[in-house]
Formats: structure tokens, sequence, C-alpha cells
């Protein structure tokens, strides 16, 4: 019997079998062109490698050797396409484990997506998969095309007449695969390997992308998500991968929210958002569209910028107006156009007529016979990392063909180049420079993508560079039992995050006691594990700085209902200042999280907040403080104080840690944190553990 070592070895193997084999049968193979295993044989008419079909009857399809059976086979393949029923694949795969095959693609829905009984029958092909290491993509996709190999294992017209190239796709969903390639097309990119996973019952997005990873034909990956059912391991793998190769994303579902059990910190994190912060923070380049994708993922296949916190951009252009909207588009997108030093600009003087600005952008009128020393002398500058050119369609003024390339070259700077003109003029500019590595975008808009596509993968490239290290995941003794706001600020306080001076009581004499003892005013607050958010059942009073208040305030607590038993904190109330929700929820996909927002109770109506994966660094804290839209309420906005971002920071670092070091911990959430100059106080707190 198979260890299951050996299971894992035979999986790897047939992995690299099914992504690039050298022998394939069509099981399902018709002479009917309407018919799927009719076109999947046809579009593999130029694969260089060995061929058969699979069929109970006849004896040769298209010129192609049939058989009745796997077990039939002279020798086993190393992909077997299957374009039958879905209640014929379970069997089919069986039998294709037995005969040695590497991996099946099943063409077929009818699985997970459409029922039970379809979810049984894909249950029974993931079993066969961990049983025998056969490896199966989809069910329910449209398969893959490896132009360089001349394998498209794929039946939908035109997928073979994709050209090769140096941008690899991989998405959930087969429609859009074919749907960015062809788009990839008509920027004149090739495709280097594209991929439908389909339910992706066996092979996943993951293995995918690591494969691909060290696939040397691919220089860029374009990436579409739809559900994400294991995201921490994404996120290890992508992590990987754009240390190698530049990553484009684009995650379906932006309206989709998330819940998470009583908290707010839950109910304000969409599922969308904890997948956009996972992307990122691995190095990924997140986008909102298919056009988006496409330009993105076409220009980092040509360039890749360094890792750097902010790149330089230079803009040269031919034509003012178009000029002026590029820059205005950069500036939008907080994307450095910095000053040329007065070296270049006495430079750029002598190439041009006299001009009124020459410093960044450089409007250069119709270019002249200097255009190309113009571009290396701005280029050359020490504040410049990447050219950004547009010019108009004019071959008798500009060939950019003979220009662009050579230019690159001698600085060893990205060069972008955007440009309009009639249809069809500009296509065969555009493919002589793409074939040349230089990406051509035809709009200002597109120029500004394609500069902040090469800016964003040199950012995350960098933060990622500057993540601390953290110990080891379970470090601390678990934490069990019901925590109440007492108890849960004793276990912030052991992560560096303070709370006003308090006493939790659990009788009136307890209370008074205790009132004659604190600095009032004091907050009296109801305690019970019945009520996580106190002041929607009027469990929160402020101002007590009498025994006659305390008396009225005990009163009101002791008349809300409960069926367990209740308490009551004293707590000093805390001097003015903003209140943030500060938290950590543990995604069932990506794992525990921290967030931050705008607090108090407007927090889930104002919904201000943004997340990252555990473990942060105080970098991350900077950047998603200032991606709050109330950011300037934290720095002296009118009336109020300026705040302590050094204590909001650890507080959140704290949160990062305790939701590391204790997996038992499901969400955290400190609402308010009051902060003002002086420091952070953590003037509420709840602890849910998992179960």
């Amino acid at each position: 019997m198979a260890t299951d070592r050996m299971i894992t070895d035979i999986r790897r193997r047939n992995l690299a079998r099914l992504l690039s084999p050298t022998s394939i049968a069509v099981v399902g193979a018709s002479a009917d062109p309407t018919k799927a295993g009719s076109q999947a044989l046809q579009v593999l008419s130029r694969f260089p490698g060995r061929r058969v079909a699979v069929h109970p009857r006849e004896k040769e399809i298209q010129g192609v050797n049939c058989y009745p059976s796997f077990a039939a086979l002279p020798e086993p393949v190393d992909l077997a396409v299957l374009a039958i029923p879905a209640e014929r694949c379970v069997e089919a795969a069986r039998e294709a484990a037995a005969r040695g095959v590497g991996g099946v693609l099943i063409v077929s829905g009818g699985f997970g997506e459409s029922g039970e009984a379809g979810a049984r029958l894909q249950a029974e092909l993931h079993a066969i998969c961990q049983e025998t290491g056969l490896r199966v993509l989809g069910p329910n996709t449209s398969g893959f095309i490896h132009p360089a190999a001349q394998c498209v294992a794929s039946f939908v017209p035109g997928a073979d007449r994709l050209k090769p190239g140096r941008v690899a796709v991989v998405a959930q969903s087969g429609g859009v695969n074919l749907s960015l390639c062809f788009l990839l097309d008509r920027l004149g990119q090739g495709v280097s390997f594209a991929m439908g996973l389909g339910n992706a019952v066996d092979v996943d997005t993951a293995e995918v992308l690591e494969w691909l990873g060290d696939e040397p034909g691919t220089s860029a990956i374009a990436l579409h998500l739809e559900g994400i059912p294991n995201g921490r391991e994404l996120f290890d793998v992508l992590s990987r991968v754009t240390e190698k190769k530049p990553v484009v994303a684009l995650p379906a579902g932006r309206s989709d929210v998330g819940e998470f059990a009583v908290s707010h910190t839950g109910k304000l994190l969409g599922s969308h958002q904890r997948t956009v912060a996972g992307l990122a923070q691995a190095g990924v380049v997140v986008v909102d569209s298919t056009e988006e994708l496409v330009q993105a993922v076409a220009v980092l296949s040509c360039f890749r910028l360094p890792p750097m916190p902010e790149p330089g951009f230079a803009l040269v252009t031919g034509q003012a107006g178009p000029g002026l909207l590029v820059a205005d588009g950069l500036k939008t997108e907080s994307l450095a156009v910095p000053p040329l030093s007065p070296d270049t600009v006495a430079g750029v003087a002598t190439l041009l007529p006299p001009m009124t600005y020459l410093k960044n952008p450089i409007d250069t009128g119709r270019p002249g016979p200097g255009f190309a020393e113009l571009l290396r002398t701005v280029g050359r500058d020490p504040a410049i990392d990447a050219l950004l050119v547009f010019e108009l369609h004019e071959p008798a003024v500009l060939d950019p063909v003979q220009v662009l390339p050579d230019v690159s070259a001698t600085l060893g700077k990205p060069v972008v180049f955007g440009s309009l003109g009639p249809i069809g003029d500009t296509t065969p500019t555009r493919d002589a420079l793409a074939s040349a590595g230089i990406p051509m975008v035809e709009s200002p808009e597109r120029l500004v993508q394609a500069a902040l596509a090469l800016a964003t993968d040199a950012r995350a490239r960098w933060r990622k560079a500057r993540v601390e290290p953290v110990g080891a995941v379970g470090t601390a003794t678990p934490i069990t039992g019901h925590l109440d706001e007492d108890s849960a600020k004793r276990l912030l306080a052991g992560y560096g995050i303070d709370s006003p001076s308090r006493t939790l009581c659990t009788t009136r004499e307890e209370a008074v006691g205790a009132f004659r003892s604190l600095k009032t005013p004091l907050v009296v607050k109801v305690v019970s594990k019945e009520i996580p958010h106190k002041t929607e059942v009027g469990g929160v009073h402020l101002g007590i700085d009498n025994e006659t208040r305390l008396g009225v305030a005990l009163d009101a607590i002791d008349r809300i209902p409960t069926l367990g038993p209740k308490a009551y904190l004293l707590e000093q109330m805390a001097t003015a200042g903003v209140e943030l929700i500060v938290g950590g929820v543990r995604d069932p996909s990506w794992g525990p999280c921290v967030v931050v927002g705008l607090g108090g109770v407007m927090a889930e109506a104002l919904a201000d907040t943004t997340v990252r994966l555990v473990p942060i660094s105080r970098l991350d804290v900077e950047q998603m403080l200032n991606s709050l839209r109330g950011r300037d309420l934290l720095d002296g906005f009118r009336t109020l104080p300026k705040c302590n971002r050094e204590a909001i920071a650890n507080a959140m670092l704290g949160i990062s840690r305790l939701m590391f070091e204790h997996p038992e911990i499901a969400e955290v959430e400190i609402n308010p944190l009051r902060v003002n100059s002086e420091g952070a106080l953590a003037l509420d707190a709840l602890v849910r553990l998992n179960g």
C-alpha cells in the first residue's frame, strides 16, 4: 500500500506530466464537429507529442488512432482530456489512475456547482486523487494552453491561434482565462501559459503559481480569483513567486461582505477587503478590471523596477494636452514626478527650442532629430527611475521602434510608450515594440496605469523586505474560558495596550467602595457574557461623579435582563481624544488579520477601516493609518488633539502579536481606542475564543 510520502511524490511528478505532457488522450473524441470531444482533438492537431483517442467503437477519428479503454492503450499517457458526461468521469478517472495516466482534464460541468449529486461526484474525484496520486484539472474547465509547446488542451475555438509570449494567465473561470488571453492578443502580447481551473477539485491556484514561478518562459503572471478557500497557503506561495516574477490579480466579489459572530470588527471587514489586503501584502499588484489586468501584466512582463518606496517618473510628451492628462493622472495616483536636476535641465535646454517649463514633465512640441538624446538626458537624472513617453502617431516625425529600445537598453531603465492613431495604423508599431520588449499603450490614461503597475510592484517588494520577523505560532500559554471586559483588558496589558484604572465589582457594596477609591468622574458599565456591546442595551453610564448618580447607574444596570449573573465595572473616564476601532479577526481562509478604523458608536456607519494580515510591521501601520479617509482627524483637525501615532502603532502591533501567538482567539476588538497627544487607552475590549 502506498504511503502518504509516496503519494505526495507521485502527485508532484504527475502535476509536471499534466502541465507539460508529451502524450495526450482524448476521451469522448467524436467525428461530429459540434461536440467538445471533436473540438478538443482538432485543436491538438499541431501537438508535437503522441495523440490517441479513447472510443468504445471507432478505430480512428481525425486521423488519430482510437482505443476502447485506458487499459487498451499501448502505454500510459501524461494527460487525458475527458469530454464525456459528468456521471462517467469518476469511473474514467479510476481507470486512468490504474493505467498510470499522469492527470486528467475534465471539460464537463455537473459537479460541485450543480447540487448535491454533483458534489458527491466531485468528492469521489477528490478521493481518487488522494488515494492514487492522479492529478485532476477541473472539472468544469476550458483547459489550458501552452503555445510554445503547441499544446492546446482546450475545446474553445481560436485558442490554438494564440501566439507564444511572456505572460501566463491563471484563472478560476475558464471563460475569464480565455477572455484575458484574447485581450492580451489584442494588445499584441503573446501567452506563455494559460489555464482555467474550473472547480479545482485537485489542481489549485497555489500549485500552478508555484510551478509558473520556476517556468522559464514566463516573465509575468495574470491571476483571476473567485472563491479562495486556502488564502494563507495562497499568500505564502505568492510571497515566494513575487520575489521572482510580477503577479497582477483581479479578485472578484467587491460587493461581498462577510460577518464574524458578534463583533463590529468582523462586520466592518468584507471578504474582498481581506483578499485585497492578503494579495497586496504578498507583493501582488491588485486591479479592478480585466482591461487593467492585461495592461498591467503586459507592462510588467517587459520591465520591473527594483524594490523602492517611491519610484520617480519622467514624462516626455509631444503634445501638451495629453501630457497634462498624464501628469494629472500620475499625481492623482500619488506617483512621484520629481523635478529634474539643474544639470539635467541645462542639458535638456540645449536639445529643445526655448520652452516655458523643462523640469518634468517636458513638452517637446513635435519630436526633432535629437529626441533620442533628449530621452537619454532625462533618463540619466538620478531622480528618475522610469520614462513615460507620449506621442501621437506620426511616423515621419518619430519612429519609436528605432528610438525607444536603444534608449531603454542604454539607460537600463523602463521606457513605456503611449500613442494613438487611426485604427490599424499603430498596430505594426505596437507589435514591433512588443517584440523589442517595449510596452506600448493606447491612451493617456493607460500610460498612467502602466506607471501605477510599475510603482505598486516596486513598493510592495520594498515593503515585504521590511516586515519584522516573528516568533512561532501558539508560543504563549493558551487562553481558556470566557473573558469579560476586565480580563480582556488585563490580557491586552500584557501586549502593551493600556486602559484606564478600573475595578470589577460583583455587588453594589463593592461598587460603592470602588467609587470611593477611584478618581472621578467614572464610567459604570454592565459586565455580562451575554452582552458583548453594552451601549446597545443601555449598559454604559458616563460622568458618574457622586454616589447618587452611581445609584441611578447601578439601578439601570440591574434592570437589564440577563439569564446569568451580571457585574459592574467602574472605570476612570479618559481625557478627550479621537476614537478608533482596533481589532483582530481570524479569517477562515486568510488566517489572523488586524483592522484599524474610525471607531466609537459610529464605527459601522462610517465603515472607514483598513486591514492587513498578521504579522504586520510599523511600515504597515503607517500605510494603514494614511489610507483611512478620516486620516486628517489624527493630525489635530480643528479642535481635536494631535494623536500619538506611536501609541496607535504599539496597540496595533500588540494585537498582531496577540493574534499570532494565540491561535485559540477568534477575534479581538478595542472600540474605542481613545487617542490623544499623550497616548492611547482601550476604553472597551472584547476577546472571543474559537468554538
